[in-house]
């Protein structure tokens, strides 16, 4: 049982996984697919965060560090031990394979990382979270404390970055309803409400209840 939490930036993906989690007493993975690569790469948590969705240099350096220890997710080093340079194609091979791991698991609420697609034959919930654009970007400069010029830069860089990587590795459109199960708009319902309705589903789906 697995529930995938796709969302615009800044329409709550991480608020509702959370509340989602907390009501049916599963847990919550939106920064611990990085955390699982930053520890098999030897690094800090602290130091992947959230950034390496934006930040392609970065998760090159991540992942070729990654390779070093574990080269069967990608390609075998060259003659003489080196590790060769990874393209983002190799990249998004070793995300599918710490997300099909995680999501073998059970009980967990994914937020991002592509999961509809990567995870596109498994009993799964994919949700769609969205907002109108005004309204996200106020969300953001609060959540940020930047101004809303600011805001409004980093909301469409990460959704056209977002957009880009399920066409250009998934051939899908990460705007089309038709590849989630419900799209459900925060504004209009809330955090709270949003996550109602996703609980609803998925004890309908799979009669299960809360596990604490």
């Amino acid at each position: 049982m697995l529930i995938t939490i796709s969302r615009q930036y800044a329409a709550g993906g991480t608020e509702v996984a959370e509340q989602v989690a907390a009501a049916l007493g599963w847990r919550v993975v939106d920064n611990e697919l990085v955390e699982r690569v930053a520890a098999r790469a030897g690094l800090a948590p602290e130091d992947v965060a959230d950034r390496e969705e934006r930040v392609p240099t970065f998760v090159e350096r991540l992942a070729r560090t990654l390779v070093a220890g574990t080269p069967e997710l990608v390609v075998p080093p060259e003659a003489g031990g080196t590790v060769p340079a990874l393209s983002e194609a190799d990249l998004v091979r070793i995300t599918e394979t710490v997300v099909a791991e995680i999501a073998a698991e059970g009980r967990v609420v994914m937020v991002g990382r592509a999961a509809p697609a990567v995870l596109a034959h498994r009993d799964a919930l994919h949700v769609k979270l969205v907002a109108p654009r005004e309204h996200r970007i106020r969300t953001a400069a609060a959540s940020l404390s930047v101004s809303v010029e600011e805001a409004t830069r980093i909301l469409d860089d990460t959704d056209k970055m977002r957009a880009r990587y399920h066409r250009e590795y998934y051939h899908r459109d990460w705007h089309d309803p038709v590849n989630y199960h419900m799209v459900l708009n925060t504004a209009v319902l809330g955090f709270e409400g949003a996550a109602e309705v996703v609980v609803g589903e998925a004890r309908r789906k799979w009669q299960v209840t809360s596990d604490k």
